[in-house]
């Protein structure tokens, strides 16, 4: 008995949609690159519930006549290749003929098209046919799409929040946006418009809209070739990076590509041209656009097409690194910096009467306590209440001072201690300091050698993590920092500033696409503001943890190494007693915050060893 059957072509579709169609943004991926294909000058996009409920796509492009509507929906009809020959010289964005009706068979299509001549309707409810009639609209295409995977569950379940999936398609968008600037792209997202570009052909227009206007000023226009590549674009200046390579944009023959292994050696040899001008872990932005022979570009590698094959990768990776290594030693790179008269402004409180304060206050409490107190208490009883919220007010006021005032960064003796020395470090009597970089003590074990850097380093680390658990004192900047991001991250201005409580930063909408922040906690004057704030706007963005404790690690252990001890620093014998007796009270005293350890201990039988004793 036959096992074997042919399946039916709505499953085969439905198979083909798992593929082709992941996420809503797929969807406009797919009818985007369509509406290119159909030389379209003016393309919108509308969402509802970030497009779960409803995608419309719109473009006054050729249209189709009402025999190609029709035949557009069936699987592999397509009038981007004719024969075999044509795989290997394509130049449309689509070519497989599976994106319509994979998306038909999971979702209510309903296709309005006009190529001038013929005008027509067709409806499609997840893969059945409804109907097809004549429809009064003007040349071009308008594809709406309802329902996306409603009777498919277990594709469903897996979608994210609706403006996650918002900003999925925002930045498909804003990736279109730079690879097309001669094309305008209106994005509406439940009635708003998010995004929005000319389409005068104008790519640093685009750069503008999409990463903001400091990314404009710093960028540098590049064009390079050689005898199969051509390379035109924008390098962003090193001064303004990112935390994530997503702000690499890279396009091949106007096709927009994922950082997959295949194309990932592109991105690489970028970030080694920019090696030498970034600091490790950071990622630059630019937008490229790579041209080529078809013939070195294999676009049918995955259904969904974001995966291509290049011919020649190393001599396309040598080309880029050496040609953007040249373009930014050719720039004047060195960071305009203002004068920030706002960090020095919060120490002005200082310059208040304190013991005034301290005094009025002290009144006010008496006359409270004093009206509160039952008449048969003690006069010694209240006297020694005011005197114990005396002590208060002046322990509070003092953490204020040492909170509030910025001292330059050396070498503190006596921290308080935060804890009693724990019993599992080791008793350590310092006998000398090696080449200013080590710090020699003598245990019972043998000789420890401590990293008198990375001690201090890790003292610093968690008396920074207890400040930032509390509430630290707040620095009003004089001119407010703005952040340039996306229409969807405003209108979620309240969730962000929810996810980020515990930073003690308040984000407000400044227009359509700008968040404005009045104030800062003045433990962030040790870092640069602007960048911090950037880095944690793309982590909410990308559904990322913002909570400091989770994501700011690094920058606390930054602000960690920049305030200890450095290296070829001669120490007195009680500074290096004061290091050892600092890193005893930390909760982990064995390693730095990079994970290096602080000290290492030569036990004293293997040094006796040595001397063949």
């Amino acid at each position: 008995m036959r096992k074997i059957e042919k399946l039916d072509s709505q499953i085969a579709n439905m198979i083909a949609a798992g593929e082709v169609v992941e996420r809503p943004m797929g969807v406009v991926k797919e009818l985007v690159e369509n509406a290119i294909d159909a030389k379209a000058k003016r393309i919108s996009v509308s969402i509802q519930e970030g497009g779960i409920k409803k995608i419309m796509v719109s473009d006054d492009g050729e249209g189709m006549s009402a025999e190609d509507a029709e035949m557009a929906f069936e699987r592999h009809a397509t009038s981007k290749i004719r024969t075999q020959n044509d795989l290997w010289q394509i130049q449309t964005m689509g070519f497989r003929g599976e994106a319509l009706p994979s998306i038909a068979s999971v979702s209510k299509v309903t296709l309005i098209t006009s190529d001038g001549i013929d005008n027509t309707q067709i409806k499609i409810e997840y893969g059945k046919c409804v109907s097809v009639n004549a429809y009064p609209c003007n040349q071009g295409t308008q594809i709406s799409v309802e329902g996306l995977f409603y009777q498919t569950p277990a594709r469903l379940k897996h979608l994210r929040s609706a403006s996650t999936e918002a900003s999925y398609i925002q930045n498909v968008i804003s990736s279109f946006a730079l690879s097309h600037p001669e094309i305008a792209f209106t994005l509406l997202s439940d009635g708003k418009e998010n995004f929005k570009t000319s389409g005068q052909g104008n790519l640093l227009e685009v750069i503008y809209q999409v990463f903001g206007s400091a990314c404009a000023k710093n960028s540098i226009p590049v064009s390079f070739k050689d005898f199969d590549y051509e390379v035109k674009g924008y390098l962003i200046k090193p001064s303004i990076t990112r935390a994530s390579r997503n702000a690499m944009h890279v396009f091949l023959n106007g096709r927009i590509v994922r950082s997959y292994p295949l194309t990932f050696p592109i991105y690489r040899a970028i970030q080694d041209g920019y090696e030498d001008f970034i600091v490790k872990g950071r990622y630059p932005i630019c937008v490229l656009h790579i041209e080529m022979d078809p013939h070195l570009l294999d676009v049918n590698v995955h259904p969904s097409k974001w995966e291509v094959r290049i011919s020649k990768m190393n001599q396309l990776e040598y080309l880029l690194k050496d040609k953007i290594r040249l373009a930014l030693r050719q720039e004047n790179l060195s960071p305009e910096k203002e004068i920030a008269i706002a960090k020095e402004y919060i120490a002005e409180p200082i310059a208040f009467d304190l013991d005034k304060l301290i005094a009025e206050k002290e009144e006010e409490r008496k006359k409270a306590i004093y009206s509160d107190v039952v008449k048969e208490e003690s006069k010694e009883d209240i006297s020694y209440a005011i005197e114990k919220e005396k002590e208060e007010d002046n322990a509070l006021l003092y953490a204020l001072e040492k909170d509030v005032i910025k001292e330059e960064v050396k070498y503190e003796p006596k921290v308080e201690e935060i804890k009693e020395t724990k019993s599992h470090f080791p008793i350590m009597e310092v006998i000398g300091q090696l080449h200013e970089k080590f710090i020699l003590c003598a245990v019972q074990e043998g000789l420890v050698v401590m990293d008198q850097h990375a001690a201090q380093e890790r003292v610093n680390y968690e008396k920074f993590q207890r400040m930032l658990n509390q509430n630290p004192a707040m620095m009003e900047l004089l001119v407010p920092i703005t952040i340039h991001t996306s229409a969807d991250i405003v209108s979620r201005l309240e969730k962000l500033n929810e996810a980020i409580s515990d930073l003690h930063v308040q984000f407000e909408a400044f227009g359509n696409d700008t968040l404005l922040v009045r104030e800062v906690p003045s433990w962030l004057a040790d870092l640069e503001e602007e960048a911090f704030l950037i880095d944690v706007v793309e982590a909410f963005k990308e559904d990322k943890e913002v909570k400091y404790t989770k994501m700011e690690k690094k920058k606390i252990a930054t602000m960690a190494c920049h305030h200890s001890i450095r290296f070829n620093r001669s120490l007195t014998m009680q500074e290096m007693k004061e290091v050892v007796d600092q890193l005893s009270l930390c909760e982990n005293p064995y390693h730095c915050p990079h994970g290096r350890p602080t000290f290492i201990t030569l036990e004293e039988k293997e040094l006796v060893k040595e001397f063949l004793r």
